[in-house]
C-alpha cells in the first residue's frame, strides 16, 4: 500500500486551467503506474488519465484527450493532471491511485488510492 494525497482542486470558472497534485509517501515511486479517476454526483468512478511508471506511456479517457495532461515527477513522488479548458461536466471528486500494471485504465488494477480533490467548474 502507498499513501497518497491529492491536492489542487477547488472551485472554477470553466475556460480556466488547474493543476492537481498527488504525492506518494513510497521510496519506490518510480516502479508505479499512476492514475487519475474522477466521480461526479450520483455516477460511478471513472477514468481519466494514467501514466507508466517510467513516464513513456500515458493513456486518457476520451472526454479528456487534448484538454488534460497527466505528468510525473520522480524525484518529488508526485503525479500532476494539468486540466486546461475546464468544462461543467468536469466538476468531480479526482482521485489518485497507483498500481503495478503498465497499462491501467480500471480502477481494480489499482491498490492504493488517495482520499481525493474536489473539483467544481462553474459555468
Amino acid at each position: 500500500q502507498v499513501q497518497l494525497v491529492e491536492s489542487g482542486g477547488g472551485l472554477v470558472q470553466a475556460g480556466v486551467s488547474l493543476r492537481l497534485s498527488c504525492t506518494a509517501s513510497t521510496r519506490t515511486f518510480s516502479d508505479y503506474t499512476m492514475g487519475w479517476f474522477r466521480q461526479a454526483p450520483g455516477r460511478e468512478r471513472e477514468f481519466v488519465a494514467a501514466i507508466r511508471f517510467g513516464g513513456a506511456r500515458t493513456d486518457y479517457a476520451d472526454s479528456v484527450k487534448g484538454r488534460f495532461t497527466i505528468s510525473r515527477d520522480n524525484n518529488k513522488n508526485t503525479v500532476y493532471l494539468q486540466m486546461n479548458t475546464v468544462k461543467s461536466e468536469d466538476t468531480a471528486v479526482y482521485y489518485c491511485a497507483a498500481g503495478f500494471l503498465a497499462v491501467a485504465t480500471t480502477e481494480d488494477q489499482y491498490h492504493s488510492w488517495g482520499q481525493g480533490t474536489q473539483v467544481t467548474v462553474s459555468s
